[in-house]
């Protein structure tokens, strides 16, 4: 792989907090999955995502999933692969998947808004301000 397709591979697997905010709000068929536990789901997640652990993701579990929608994955940040667990998974099982850089704490830093007991105020999805 030369260096242009690792930056397109990259930009076709990855996607940052503002792309996703974005796709959001024009509503595109996007599936946000939070592939935490339920506990840290119920803490704090993305509005609209659905807890979907990755340690649960097998061909009978996500026999209800959309496959013509785009499936991003996120965990807490850098520092936890749940997502890259959750994205293989998916991809495995032939779903279209990318992963959100920097997880919850880079969509956090962006000032969006989140969800659950700890959910904070941010911009929101919704209605863009």
């Amino acid at each position: 792989m030369n260096q242009i397709q690792f930056y397109e591979a990259k930009l076709a697997y990855e996607i940052d907090s503002w792309d996703l905010y974005e796709s959001l709000r024009n509503s595109d068929e996007i599936v946000v999955v939070d592939t935490r536990s339920p506990e840290a789901y119920e803490r704090e997640h993305i509005p609209g995502a659905i807890n979907f652990p990755h340690r649960t993701m097998d061909e009978k579990s996500t026999q209800s999933l959309d496959s013509g929608k785009l499936y991003v994955s996120y965990c807490d940040g850098i520092g936890c692969n749940a997502s890259t667990k959750g994205a293989l998974k998916l991809a495995k099982l032939g779903f279209r998947v990318r992963e959100l850089l920097g997880g919850l704490d880079w969509w956090k830093r962006d000032g969006y808004a989140t969800e659950g007991a700890e959910g904070r105020v941010g911009t929101s999805i919704s209605c863009g301000c």
